[in-house]
């Protein structure tokens, strides 16, 4: 009876120590954090405070990283997010488990808003959050003048905020929304930013950045009026290391330090001759990568990376398909032009840059299968088969890497 009185005794002094169980809790991973809410009222807030889900996330990094220099980032992407229709996605796991499953950690995106708005998008993701758009209706019928919404989504704590409009410099001045880009650090701060690539007053071949603070819950308007080439893609923007990056079909790039609030120009790729068929610019564990694929018979192309201070994109992997092609035939197609009597059906899906570049890898998307290809050794897996859709071509490549998106779980709140 002693025994059992002193061990009560400790258990209730460790769970009055608010200090003590926050230590304990902040090395426990998120889904069985997640139930541990239901444990009290007072898990429930501990859990759910900001404060808390910024240490956890900073305690996560960490433990990842503890081994690799303090200046890398963390090596934290678990999985990245396929949107094969509007209505449809699929998890494709970067290391699965004999327990991984291709299930998305969401079936639906209407937790969103309580409004039910249709037609919603996920434009982007960053470190575990999600920027989506969406379309309000009423009385289920979209206006002819649709109006927009977005919103930032945790699809781990299924969780969700919509930002508040962008206003127009003068009342009643129609402006233009170019491009918004998530951009979250969670190992530096609990906060995310968003940036909006707008119209402005000056001249129509102008271009304003906004920036949306989650601290603030405001959005402001960051440096000056600036002039972008003509064919430059704002709604593809790509956050890394502090800014968003932005490319053009044609071979220009921009980007925006938001700390520095300033529009800077890239270098340019040296340009491929023959006619474009792929194309991928992402980002992954901190290094901003771009491909460019010409030709239809292509099976070998390099991966570039940019340098750290923009100086210019140098030749990180080089890739050789032939292997692969011969173990998946079905990825030689027939062609319509007569010039051209095959072609190599694959998609680059994502650059898996991992510290350890012996992981290092891409993934394929290639018909009715995603392959990992390793950069080092150039052997190849596949990953998991593509779910079957209705009335869909069991030949045919269904999305690209616009339609790939980075998850990890997270607690961060938006």
């Amino acid at each position: 009876m002693l025994t059992t009185n002193y061990g009560s005794s400790s258990a209730e002094t460790i769970a009055n120590n608010e200090d003590l169980v926050t230590q304990i809790l902040i090395r426990v991973p998120v889904k069985p954090l997640l139930r541990f809410k239901c444990v009290s009222k007072h898990w429930l807030s501990l859990i759910s405070s900001s404060h808390f889900c910024h240490h956890h996330n900073q305690n996560q990094n960490h433990n990842q990283n503890q081994s690799q220099n303090q200046n890398h980032h963390p090596t934290s992407l678990s999985a990245v997010i396929l949107r094969r229709n509007p209505s449809l996605f699929q998890l494709v796991p970067l290391k699965p488990t004999k327990t991984t499953t291709t299930a998305p950690p969401f079936t639906s995106l209407h937790f969103i808003n309580q409004n039910s708005p249709s037609n919603i998008k996920i434009l982007n993701s960053c470190h575990g959050l999600f920027l989506c758009r969406s379309v309000q209706e009423k009385n289920n019928i979209i206006h002819q003048n649709k109006h927009h919404c977005y919103h930032v989504c945790n699809f781990t704590t299924k969780q969700s905020t919509t930002l508040p409009s962008i206003k127009s410099f003068s009342p009643n001045e129609p402006i233009s929304i170019f491009g918004f880009t998530l951009a979250f650090e969670p190992s530096k701060s609990p906060h995310y930013q968003v940036v909006c690539v707008r119209s402005t007053n000056v001249s129509v071949y102008y271009y304003q950045i906004e920036v949306y603070s989650s601290k603030t819950r405001t959005w402001r308007t960051s440096g000056s009026p600036f002039v972008a080439p003509f064919d430059i893609v704002f709604d593809n923007g790509v956050y890394c290391n502090g800014a968003v990056h932005w490319i053009s079909p044609s071979g220009s790039a921009l980007y925006f330090d938001i700390e520095r609030e300033k529009v800077e120009k890239m270098p340019r790729l040296v340009e491929s001759r023959g006619k474009r068929r792929s194309r991928y610019f992402g980002e992954s564990n901190g290094h901003l990568h771009l491909v460019d694929i010409c030709g239809v018979r292509t099976t070998k192309f390099k991966v570039f990376e940019m340098e750290r201070d923009y100086s210019k994109w140098f030749v990180k992997y080089e890739v050789d398909l032939d292997e692969i092609v011969a173990t998946f035939p079905e990825m030689v197609k027939d062609y319509l032009d007569p010039c051209d009597s095959y072609y190599y059906a694959f998609v680059i899906v994502f650059v898996v840059r991992n510290e350890n570049e012996e992981e290092s890898s891409l993934l394929l998307h290639i018909p009715g299968k995603i392959i990992s290809y390793n950069f080092r050794d150039k052997s190849f897996k596949k990953v998991c088969d593509l779910t079957r859709i209705r009335n869909e071509n069991k030949s045919s490549l269904q999305f690209g890497w616009l339609d790939a998106y980075q998850f990890v779980e997270t607690l961060a709140c938006v």
